[in-house]
């Protein structure tokens, strides 16, 4: 990765890297995580996750750019769903 990657942990206790703007269901896929999708247009919350405590629509997101200290990715469970 170049010197804009950033830390991630994501729900599974994997550690890995992300480019600072990549799209979040890209840097998922590559890192071989599953990030759940339905609608792909931010409406229906499928996708959402938890990044340093706040939540986020996966599907319209980019990965921030937040140097050394990294990110961690939770899962939301919506609970009407």
């Amino acid at each position: 990765m170049t010197e804009s990657a950033i830390p991630i942990q994501w729900p599974d206790g994997r550690r890995d890297q992300a480019r600072a703007g990549e799209p979040w269901l890209e840097a998922a896929r590559r890192c071989q995580q599953t990030i759940p999708t339905a609608c792909r247009t931010g409406s229906c919350g499928a996708c959402e996750i938890e990044v340093n405590g706040v939540v986020i629509r996966a599907c319209i997101s980019t990965v921030p750019a937040v140097g050394r200290r990294g990110l961690d990715v939770r899962r939301v469970d919506d609970p009407h769903w």
